[in-house]
């Protein structure tokens, strides 16, 4: 499961990543949480299980997302042996 993670900043807002060094920084909160939404869908979209957890500027969690991985919507059919 790959963790989002909001952060207000003492200038901005930060995206962290799971398994990502450096975080992305963002001049709102709102322009952090639209890019963590369209990262967590991209990523479920894949099969990624995703959890973003938005922080507020008093330390408190503002709210957690669940982004659960998508199944595959086709599978091959399995082919016989000439």
């Amino acid at each position: 499961m790959r963790l989002l993670t909001i952060k207000p900043l003492p200038v901005g807002w930060s995206l962290g990543i799971s398994g990502v060094a450096n975080a992305l920084v963002f001049r709102s909160g709102a322009e952090a949480e639209a890019a963590a939404r369209r990262l967590g869908a991209r990523l479920a979209a894949d099969g990624v299980a995703v959890k973003l957890v938005i922080h507020l500027r008093d330390g408190s969690v503002g709210g957690r997302f669940l982004f659960p991985p998508a199944l595959p919507s086709t599978v091959a059919p399995l082919r016989r042996a000439a």
